[in-house]
């Protein structure tokens, strides 16, 4: 599933990359514009915009909430999105792209050297050049997602 997400929904879009989900962000500009990027592409907009038209894009999903948890929840339910423990952090959050292992090596003098020491698995973006780690962000992901699951 592929979504394509407008500028209204910037924290929303980094939560779905998070997932492992295949979210793009759409800068402000031309709604039909929006529309076209979303059949050429095959992704389901998401959007605040109450004017984007519902019947010409491949799928339009409202959102309704300001709030993360209750954004995730509608898209959850409307969706029947799945949490895969496997897919989370498996995408750049920054510019979309999946992430790939390296060796530690690789990673020295680009992380902090606390994290180069204490780590041994890191990540890249072979597009925009970012490197991951399973820092403290990965178990306090864990724990929004495990507190997230016994609500809904």
């Amino acid at each position: 599933m592929k979504f394509l997400v407008d500028f209204m929904l910037g924290r929303l879009c980094k939560w779905l990359r998070l997932l492992g989900y295949d979210a793009e962000y759409f800068l402000p500009g031309k709604k039909s514009d929006l529309i076209y990027r979303s059949l050429k592409e095959g992704r389901i907009i998401l959007t605040r915009d109450t004017k984007i038209s519902k019947k010409k894009a491949i799928k339009r999903i409202l959102i309704k909430s300001d709030y993360i948890e209750e954004q995730m929840g509608q898209l959850f339910r409307e969706l029947d999105l799945q949490i895969e423990y496997k897919k989370v952090f498996t995408r750049c959050l920054v510019c979309n792209m999946e992430i790939k292992p390296i060796e530690k090596e690789k990673a020295r003098g680009r992380v902090p050297s606390y994290v180069f020491q204490t780590q041994e698995n890191f990540y890249i973006c072979a597009n925009c050049d970012r490197v991951y780690w399973k820092g403290t962000h990965w178990g306090l992901v864990k724990e929004w997602l495990a507190r997230y699951k016994q609500k809904s």
